[in-house]
């Protein structure tokens, strides 16, 4: 028998951005070079985000450094788009161990970029940007945790997106390095604010959804026998063990 095909192949996209990715994908695919690979693609992060790190260390003293930080971002982008519509395109197989290295090495991404910022920032804003890595954790984790209930990758939020949040952080760098950093010191708070709220809202919105589900999975399931049944006709169950209460 066949196995079922990985969910995690497929993922949700409704950002604003997409229908113009879907547009670019059938002139771009057939005109990548047989040579490089899905999996090249895939591990380039490894090289964005070391170099992040970098042109973030060397904007402390010329914050003109940030027009490479947002070029990083831009090839970063192109790895991160294509390596798996790449794996398709070509059926190489590596859907699994794409899943995994990808979505791990995004982190490593957001990571850099973070870490890249706290080089350029004064010291106290630190505080805000640990904040932010765990908002932006946060909302990973509820990605994975809805993928392993619902079988469902969903990677947008309110039209928000991978491509727009690369695209944020390309002008934030634009804006740095016209208008210095004291703007974004101050703005740091309004981003988190906004973070918050929309973890929120997506929070609510995923245990309104998983709560209906297990009501109605609940719904269908055969009611338990009458309590006026005769006790020769019981079942006796024994109570659960540690074992059992643990691993639910």
């Amino acid at each position: 028998m066949p196995k079922e095909q990985f969910a995690g192949a497929d993922k949700v996209n409704t950002s604003f951005l997409k229908p113009l990715e879907r547009r670019l994908e059938p002139i771009v695919l057939p005109r990548i070079p047989r040579w490089i690979k899905s999996q090249h693609l895939t591990m380039l992060t490894l090289v964005w985000s070391p170099l992040i790190l970098f042109f973030s260390y060397l904007a402390r003293g010329n914050l003109h450094w940030l027009w490479m930080v947002s070029l990083m971002i831009c090839c970063q982008w192109v790895t991160d788009h294509y390596d798996g519509k790449l794996g398709k395109y070509r059926k190489s197989g590596l859907v699994r161990w794409g899943y995994y290295m990808d979505h791990l090495l995004d982190y490593l991404f957001l990571c850099s970029l973070i870490i890249g910022y706290a080089f350029i920032l004064p010291e106290h804003s630190r505080y805000q940007l640990l904040f932010m890595l765990a908002l932006f954790g946060a909302y990973e984790m509820s990605t994975f945790l809805v993928f392993a209930t619902l079988q469902e990758l969903k990677i947008s939020y309110l039209k928000f997106g991978p491509t727009e949040f690369r695209l944020a952080l390309i002008i934030i760098n634009a804006l740095l390095i016209r208008y210095g950093i004291a703007h974004m010191v101050d703005a740091l708070k309004y981003v988190n604010i906004g973070a918050v709220i929309g973890l929120g809202v997506m929070m609510y919105t995923n245990h309104k959804r998983l709560w209906r589900l297990d009501m109605e999975h609940k719904s269908r399931q055969p009611r338990t026998p009458n309590t006026n049944e005769s006790a020769a006709h019981r079942t006796i169950q024994s109570p659960p063990t540690m074992y059992e209460l643990g691993s639910r």
